[in-house]
């Protein structure tokens, strides 16, 4: 994946994540799948009482410190308050290295995590790249105490991207289509994107572009402006909704899964809860994430609120 060019998801949470997975394409509004950068506060603020097994007790849901983890954390939390499970919020702890330790002792119940990511933390040799196989990987990597429940479809990661008049234009649907006009279209990403994805997209796809061109943090714009025609978008970037970008579908996963995926202490969640969180994955996409983000980080809408109309339209609040 590629160095943040989305400013706020500019920290890579440490040298295995980064080997594995590579730093990852960000925005000042998206998520962070390989973690949020590390607040000095963060154990403090997840610490506190933690959760106790069994029907009754308190679920203590966290977030890292970026808007779409909160976003998600409170639509965790919010679902599970509508089905009668007393929780308690922590959100905007930090990093996946202080989160991590806090599922595991108990401070912490409930996080929403990316699995692909979370794979690479865990395992920096991990090949795995396809939803299954990440957490087929991730249930022999994790300790017996946590686990993860049902991925959602919704994913925060790599994409290319083009304008819905190319997609309509050219009949693009996936990166294969690209074959056909490739040699004719500027692809644009951050700096080093050319260096880590060129020979890829060629043996993968067969895919030769006519120039490769650094737009860093401007890619959607240059994007919507014509200055590319293919560009490395994070797919949940609001800019996705507001300049009508197109993610192309990737069928052969250059880009590795990073499903939104509750991580779970078993000693704090019974079936009552469990059932409660899939129910969240059964429903969460990326396109509704992507519309979700645009509320919260273009139109400045509180997350809470946000959270509360999605679990409301989807019969979950």
């Amino acid at each position: 994946m590629s160095t943040s060019h989305r400013g706020r998801r500019a920290v890579v949470l440490g040298t295995l994540a980064a080997l594995a997975l590579g730093a990852t394409a960000c925005s000042s509004s998206g998520g962070d799948p390989l973690g949020a950068s590390t607040a000095s506060s963060g154990a403090s603020a997840a610490g506190g009482s933690g959760a106790s097994g069994g029907s009754g007790s308190t679920v203590v849901v966290g977030s890292a410190n970026f808007p779409e983890n909160v976003l998600l954390g409170s639509i965790y939390s919010q679902a599970l308050k509508a089905k009668g499970v007393k929780v308690e919020e922590k959100f905007n702890i930090g990093s996946r290295e202080v989160l991590y330790g806090q599922l595991q002792s108990g401070n912490l119940t409930v996080l929403p995590e990316y699995n692909g990511a979370l794979l690479a933390y865990l395992d920096a040799k991990a090949t795995a790249v396809t939803t299954q196989d990440v957490n087929a990987a991730l249930a022999k990597a994790l300790p017996s105490s946590l686990t993860v429940l049902d991925s959602s479809p919704a994913e925060d990661k790599d994409s290319l991207s083009v304008t819905q008049e190319s997609a309509d234009k050219y009949g693009l649907k996936s990166i294969a289509d690209l074959a056909a006009k490739a040699g004719e279209f500027s692809i644009g990403g951050p700096p080093e994107f050319k260096t880590r994805r060129e020979q890829q997209f060629k043996d993968v796809y067969g895919l030769t572009f006519k120039e490769w061109k650094p737009t860093g943090d401007t890619t959607a714009n240059a994007l919507k402006d014509g200055g590319i025609q293919v560009g490395n978008v994070f797919t949940t970037d609001p800019k996705i909704v507001q300049y009508k970008l197109v993610p192309l579908a990737d069928p052969k996963n250059v880009f590795g899964a990073q499903n939104v995926t509750p991580l779970v202490n078993k000693s704090g969640v019974d079936a009552k809860a469990t059932a409660a969180l899939n129910a969240v994955s059964a429903k969460l996409d990326t396109a509704g994430l992507t519309a979700l983000m645009k509320r919260v980080a273009v139109d400045k809408e509180d997350p809470s609120a946000v959270a509360k109309d999605w679990l409301k339209s989807n019969g979950l609040g």
